[in-house]
Formats: C-alpha cells, structure tokens, sequence
C-alpha cells in the first residue's frame, strides 16, 4: 500500500505525463500563423463547404457528409455546414478560388489539383512513389508537415487539414495493354497533379478532368485511359464498362490525403473550442475514411473479377522502374527552380527515408509472411 507522500508523487507523475500527451497532439494538429480566436460562447454558425466530388458520391461525397455531421455533433448544433457537391454551387475545379476568397468558408477536395497554384500543393496529396497512407498521416501530423502545408497556403488566405484518404489506389483503367514504357507513348490519360507530368515525360498526353466527366471521356474515346481511385469508386464509376485492363499497383497515388480548406477569416472567426472541434472531425474522417476505402475496395475487387471481363493486369517490372526515374527526375527540377517546393521536399523525403527501414521491418515483411 502506498504512502500519502507515495500518493502524491504518482499522482503528480500521471498529470505530467498526460499534459505531455495533450501538448503533444494540439500541437500536431494546430495550424501555422493562426490568429487569436475570441473565447467560447453560445454563438451559433452556418457555414458553406463546396467540394469537387459529386454529391453524395460514395466515399469522397458521403466522406464530406460525415465531415459535416461530425462537426454538427461535436458542437451540438452550434456549428452546422451545408455541403454543396461539384456543380451544385460551384465547379469542381473553383473551390480553391471559392474557399481563398470567401464566398464559401470551407472546400473539400485534393490539393494537387491546385498545383497552377502552387507547385508544392502536390505534395500534400501525394506523390508517385512516396509515402503510403500511414506514413503520409504521419509525416503530416509529426513530421512537420501540416506546418509546411499551413506555411504553403497561408498567403491563399486558407488554412488547411488533412480530411479523408483512400490509401494506395490502382493505377488506372486502359484500353488496351501496357507492356512497355514505349505503350504510354500518345496514350491521352486522364491524370493530375505530378504524375500527369511524369506521364508527360514517358510520351504521354495527362489530361485533368473532374469526376463527372470522366467516364464519357473514356467511353467515347476523349481518353485513352484514366486513372480513378480504387475498386470502391471505380465499380461505382462503371469505369469496368468503358475500359478493359485494369491494372496495379497505384503507382501514382501510393497515400493520397484529401483536404479540408478553410477560409482563414471565417477560421479566426470560431471561438476556441469549436477550432478543436473542426481539427477533431477532420482527423476523425481521415479515419472513417481509410478504414471505409479498405473495408469496400475488398468487396469491390472480388465483384469486378466475378462478374465482368475486365483483366486485372500488373504493371511490368521494366515500366515501374522508368516511371520511378522520372518521377525524381521532375521533382529534382521543380526543386531547383522553386524554394518553396525544395522545402516541403527535403522534409517529405528526409521523412521518407526515416520511414524506409521501419517500413521494411515490420508492414512489408508481415505482408510478405501472410501470403501462403
């Protein structure tokens, strides 16, 4: 039995360790330059989101909706957001300029496709060959990279948070069979961000085009090919009925965040708790969202296999490797002509390169031992 002295000194231990533990996790979810926000109060707010998904679009759009009612939930109906899918309020592509502006206080989206805005938006979607799912939220919350990502949309007037990821996607729907780097050779592919330029590099045509117009594009023949997401969204997409070979893996989006931006007027305008309450309900659908993509992309796959014609294809070895060189290759010069995307850069890789090791040891050899 312990002491009074005993008591005490446990109990002042505890109340430390667990201030170290909250300092720790505010501080990972804070966002950079942040202005003073009044005390709490019993003000109540109605707030706009505009996305680039279509309404209600399973797992993107429904995401967005939970987002909304998280944050209803958690500030008991102080705070309610009504959700305007793409073309509802605004076009898919205009949320960014729609959001910085403030005609709408928040947006959901991807930030590399704002990468006409800034080349180093891309990073914090992600990139080819980069950070998976768990390392990508890991390098966002501590590694310093929602800091750089806060520094990078600070003078958009925005600021942002990680809300959602779809984990490792497949890489793409194409109308005839890639057996070599020299197949993707005036192939048109819908692609963003900077793997359309990669794509560019191997002799391709990228083409961005929001959700709503990628199916007639392929079926019609606009495009060649088309990445997407994953089984989830493809199925749902009915991409299977306008393309034949399917193939893996997502080369080019190994972990890919989607953001909530936030208008940083309208941010400064929420009293502190309800700043905590939008940082928690973004983190919560981060996690609502992967285990959702990992849990459907499953029941997917098995119905695209079971009862369509499609063939599931792997990438060649050969292929990967070009794609690899020059994904580095463009980033290599993107760095070198902007600071700004050097620095988000030399963190994401530094951080990369920490994460190899681990990586190695534990995920991609249990994988490796599962398989029987």
């Amino acid at each position: 039995m312990l002491g009074a002295g005993a008591k005490e000194t446990l109990l002042k231990r505890r109340q430390f360790i667990g201030g170290l533990g909250g300092g720790a996790a505010l501080a990972a979810c804070s966002p950079q330059s942040q202005e003073p926000a009044p005390a709490s109060s019993g003000e109540r707010f109605s707030w706009k989101i505009v996305t680039t998904w279509l309404p209600n679009f399973p797992g993107l759009g429904t995401g967005v909706n939970t987002l909304a009612r998280y944050i209803s939930e958690l500030s008991g109906g102080r705070m309610e957001i009504t959700v305007y899918g793409a073309g509802e309020l605004v076009p898919a592509f205009e949320v960014f300029d729609t959001v910085s502006q403030g005609s709408a206080e928040m947006g959901h989206g991807a930030s590399y496709y704002w990468r006409g805005k800034s080349e180093a938006a891309q990073f914090f979607t992600t990139i080819p060959f980069g950070l998976n799912a768990h390392e990508q939220n890991a390098w966002l919350y501590y590694g310093g990279g929602l800091e750089l990502w806060g520094e990078v949309y600070e003078p958009f007037n925005l600021v942002p948070f990680p809300a959602g990821n779809t984990g490792v996607q497949m890489g793409g729907w194409f109308n005839k069979p890639i057996e070599s780097i020299a197949d993707l050779r005036g192939l048109k592919m819908r692609m963003p961000g900077l793997a359309g330029e990669v794509l560019r590099r191997a002799g391709g045509t990228p083409v961005n085009l929001p959700l709503s117009e990628i199916f007639t594009a392929l079926q019609t023949g606009s495009i060649d090919a088309t990445e997407w997401v994953s089984p989830y969204n493809d199925l749902a997409l009915g991409l299977h009925q306008a393309a034949r070979y399917y193939y893996y893996p997502g080369w080019q989006e190994p972990g890919p965040t989607l953001e909530c931006i936030v208008n940083r007027n309208a941010w400064n305008t929420l009293p502190t708790d309800l700043q905590a309450m939008v940082r928690v309900a973004c983190q919560a659908t981060v996690v609502d969202m992967t285990s959702e993509f990992m849990a459907r992309n499953a029941i997917a796959l098995e119905q695209l296999v079971s009862e369509t014609d499609i063939e599931l294809r792997e990438f060649p070895a050969d292929v990967l490797a070009a794609l690899k060189s020059l994904t580095f290759e463009v980033i290599e010069e993107l760095a070198a002509e902007d600071d700004l995307v050097a620095k988000v850069w030399a963190s994401y890789q530094g951080f990369m390169e920490r994460s190899r090791a681990w990586q190695e040891i534990s995920e991609q050899s249990y994988l490796s031992t599962r398989i029987l």
